[in-house]
């Protein structure tokens, strides 16, 4: 295993001279990248309607092709999961990542060409332990096993020869054999379906193991951490894993989790690794020790423009091309991929952290804010106020959902938060006075509406009982994989579901 290690992690640094070429010519790598896309797609379905052949600018790509979301794409995506081919991209798509659904279906079934696996999905993970091994030089990871927490897949009924699974079941599905010598636990039990058991079955195969790292959605892992604390009898993960240094995590921000993932792993030698992967592409490496940023990945065959707050509700929305955006503003990323999603929203938001070379920070979704007295209360602004109250309050804080009190007759607006705390603060009105406090100062259209509780008063917010959102997603079969609690919106659907319901008791 030692040797295997040495060559593998030889062969990995090779790759750092491409990440500097794409750092120090990002433009010229995009617009080469677009124009490849381009020539590839020109004799698609979606190509000849276009006439991709004529296209000879990114500035001509943009005003003749109108921005694509689910909705718009769908139609190509059912035939293509039927069998049909040459749709949207010219290689076979036999493989469709499930996604959380839209207003219209409980599931997006994203495409996932072999280019995309090869040159996005596995490229990001191999630049990932690139950069890892760039910053660690002493790092034993290869010593180990990486745990890594997926979902499931199963196929696709509507075609014998297509399949369709969460992406990280799609991934360990089709990793190179190579790989798997070095994770746990078998496909067998990584792939099951059934959440609950799946993570008894990957406790027990795993706690045993040597491992190393660990990779998963930091609410889905800590889950199965606390299991493996529970069947080992030990007082924290270093009694379990001696050598553990290092858990990659991505989907949802990390600030919430931080503190009690540092609770189960008390050693000053853990590592905690940031990327922004998708089922649509894989988008971000954290590239710096301390720094929470992510390094925009520029040859991943994906061709990136963004749509700025200002444009998100245009009929004809008007979108920036890398070398026109600004430090710390707020973008809507639109994507044009290797696996046919053509000038696609995603539906996520970022804003840029550094220009040169290029860092972003994930900030939210465009469906998840809160936007009912004008205060653009976004996932960001959110994430670091809960992180300055618990600071300041000694609490920790499991899961949250927050939405709108609209105005009546008597009193003005407010915005309700569902938590379910680790740790209780002290007291909950002082909680919520910190809270509030830290809003203020991250937001100054929340600052305005709070005048004098003009608009909006005081938060309202509920201590709700430990298991309560794991409860409601297990009855909104959203357990596990890459589902994630639904952080704020701009409607009480959520929290009126889950008052009504007695969730914590089932």
């Amino acid at each position: 295993m030692a040797i295997i290690s040495s060559v593998l992690s030889w062969i990995i640094k090779q790759r750092l001279h491409q990440i500097e070429l794409f750092m120090k010519f990002p433009n010229e790598v995009q617009q080469d990248l677009l124009k490849k896309l381009i020539i590839t797609s020109r004799y698609t379905e979606f190509g000849r309607r276009y006439d991709f052949s004529s296209i000879s600018s990114s500035r001509e790509f943009r005003a003749r092709i109108p921005l694509q979301d689910y909705e718009s794409l769908k139609p190509y995506i059912l035939r293509l999961k039927a069998g049909e081919q040459h749709l949207l991209w010219p290689s076979d798509v036999r493989w469709f990542a499930k996604s959380s659904g839209t207003t219209n279906d409980k599931s997006k079934y994203i495409p996932v060409s072999t280019e995309a696996l090869e040159e996005c999905h596995y490229k990001g993970g191999k630049d990932l332990l690139c950069l890892y091994f760039h910053n660690n030089p002493e790092t034993q990871l290869f010593n180990g096993k990486l745990l890594s927490l997926g979902g499931s897949h199963q196929i696709n009924s509507l075609s014998n020869d297509s399949f369709y699974g969460d992406l990280s079941a799609i991934l360990i599905q089709n990793l190179p054999f190579w790989i798997q010598l070095f994770r746990t636990p078998d496909r067998s039990i990584a792939l099951m379906n059934e959440w609950e058991e799946k993570i008894e079955r990957m406790a027990r195969a795993t706690m045993n193991e040597n491992v190393t790292n660990i990779a998963g959605v930091p609410s889905w892992t800590l889950v199965l951490l606390k299991r493996i604390l529970e069947l080992s009898g030990k007082h924290d993960l270093t009694e379990v894993w001696p050598n553990l240094e290092l858990f990659v995590h991505g989907a949802v921000s990390f600030t919430p989790y931080r503190d009690q993932f540092r609770k189960l792993i008390p050693s000053p030698d853990m590592h905690y690794l940031e990327t922004y992967n998708a089922s649509e592409g894989f988008f971000g490496i954290q590239d710096q020790l301390n720094s929470d940023e992510m390094l925009l990945m520029l040859d991943y065959g994906i061709y990136y423009e963004f749509l700025p707050f200002s444009e998100w509700d245009k009929e004809q929305p008007q979108t920036l091309s890398l070398d026109q955006v600004k430090l710390h503003e707020n973008y809507a990323i639109i994507i044009t991929t290797n696996a046919g999603l053509w000038r696609y929203k995603i539906g996520d938001t970022i804003e840029f952290t550094s220009l040169n070379p290029y860092r972003i920070r994930i900030t939210g979704r465009t469906a998840h804010f809160i936007n009912a007295f004008g205060e653009e209360l976004i996932i960001d602004n959110a994430e670091k106020a809960i992180r300055e109250a618990c600071l300041a309050s000694g609490a920790v804080i499991r899961d949250y959902t927050a939405a709108p009190v609209y105005f009546n007759e008597e009193r003005s607006g407010a915005h309700e938060w569902l938590i379910e705390f680790e740790t209780q603060p002290a007291d909950l009105q002082d909680f919520t006075v910190l809270l509030d406090e830290a809003l203020k100062k991250q937001n100054s259209d929340y600052e305005a509406k709070r005048y004098k509780d003009k608009i909006l008063r005081l938060p309202i917010i509920r201590s709700i009982p430990s298991r309560t959102f794991y409860n409601w997603m297990k009855k909104r079969e959203k357990l596990g994989g890459q589902h994630k609690v639904p952080r704020l919106a701009n409607h009480r659907h959520y929290v009126e579901e889950i008052l009504n319901n007695e969730w914590s008791k089932t």
